[in-house]
């Protein structure tokens, strides 16, 4: 599939497909010299033009997810369900590059799609599903890692290198993940991701991988855009704004994370790193640190930046941190009430549908994929 045709959604695939076969193809054989030929093509093109576009995005099951994945991801997920049709993976392969506890890891698989579910995916508007009950996505990495990705693409990879470090023995899989990435994205013809700032890297190679497959076997993928939310795309380090909120941080009180016990993320506010001098004032290169809480406000709050420069002028770091605590204890009650409602029962019933849904996708666009590259 070329870049900037339309796929169709998968919840009107086959109702097209017979429409298409058995009343407008009919019908333009036997209208072959009609002027009507061509009213039937536009309808055709703007049938596809005004359906919904795809989107897919997932997040690792590791460690524990914080108001950074919130802000800069899965908040903006919510938003798009109206207009897209939406796949929301748990990632659960891309989690095993590093070293997991199995039970620690099936119970975060679960916690990750309540998480899901708590701010506000809502699973009969979109498919939410663990990636490792789709083979599908690791068969399609193997075929990409020899059609479609080089050496030179993963090495330039940023992230690799950043969890990599001077260490030696690190996992191929941390260097080959990207692939992995890229097949789960174009398996399911998206056209839409939405991705952190630093994932943008990855979503390039994805589209790179998707022009060379269909310029070598003809048309079989979407080339994918990548859509990075200006604010809150990537929400920093509460102890040192330069680097990433990370759940990864052996230091814990450099983020909040979803689940904190409500006081203990308000002492890790008032603890959080200020710039120098005391006007909150949003600048990201002379006051980073102050910039950064005043998007966590902005966001959690439901404010603008400038009305909150506005209402903190003259007042000082002291005032803003304590009402930004507040607004924080009160996001994650909010949030932690609706979260422990959900049972991981219904958790399980709900990737279990949602595994058949991808699955039915996945198994389609891979019988395409094998007849083209000639394994079948």
């Amino acid at each position: 599939m070329v870049e900037g045709e339309r796929p169709v959604p998968w919840f009107l695939g086959d109702i097209y497909e017979n429409l298409r076969t058995y009343y407008i193809c009919p019908f333009l054989f036997v209208c072959k010299f009609a002027k009507s030929r061509s009213l039937i093509y536009n309808i055709d093109i703007i049938f596809r033009k005004y359906m919904k576009k795809i989107i897919f995005s997932g997040i690792q099951p590791s460690g524990d997810m914080h108001i950074g994945h919130y802000l800069g991801a899965i908040s903006q997920w919510v938003s798009l369900q109206k207009d897209y049709n939406c796949i929301f993976s748990v990632v659960d392969y891309h989690a095993i590059t590093v070293k997991q506890d199995p039970s620690e890891l099936r119970q975060r698989i679960v916690n990750t799609a309540k998480i899901y579910l708590a701010s506000g995916i809502d699973p009969t508007k979109s498919i939410i599903f663990q990636q490792s009950a789709v083979n599908e996505h690791v068969e399609l990495a193997w075929i990409f890692n020899c059609y479609g990705a080089y050496m030179s693409d993963l090495q330039k990879m940023t992230q690799f290198k950043d969890k990599a470090g001077d260490q030696e023995a690190v996992s191929v899989g941390l260097f080959d993940y990207p692939v992995l990435m890229a097949a789960d994205i174009l398996l399911y013809d998206t056209e839409i991701v939405p991705v952190g700032e630093d994932q943008k890297q990855h979503i390039e190679l994805a589209r790179d991988i998707a022009r060379r497959f269909n310029s070598r076997f003809g048309n079989a993928f979407v080339v994918p855009q990548a859509v990075v939310r200006k604010e809150g795309a990537r929400v920093m380090s509460l102890l040192d704004p330069i680097k990433k909120m990370s759940k990864s941080d052996k230091n814990q009180n450099n983020c909040i994370a979803l689940l904190d016990d409500v006081e203990v993320a308000k002492k890790k506010i008032m603890r959080a790193v200020t710039d120098s001098g005391s006007d909150v004032v949003y600048d990201t290169t002379d006051k980073p640190a102050i910039s950064n809480l005043l998007t966590i406000y902005a966001l959690l709050g439901g404010r603008q930046i400038k009305r909150l420069e506005k209402d903190y002028a003259g007042r000082g770091y002291g005032d803003f941190k304590r009402d930004l605590a507040d607004v924080v204890g009160k996001f994650l009650e909010d949030f932690q009430s609706k979260y422990n409602r959900i049972s991981d029962q219904e958790v399980i019933n709900i990737l279990a549908e949602g595994q058949s849904k991808a699955k039915a996708l996945a198994s389609k666009k891979m019988d395409k994929v094998r007849q083209m590259i000639g394994v079948r």
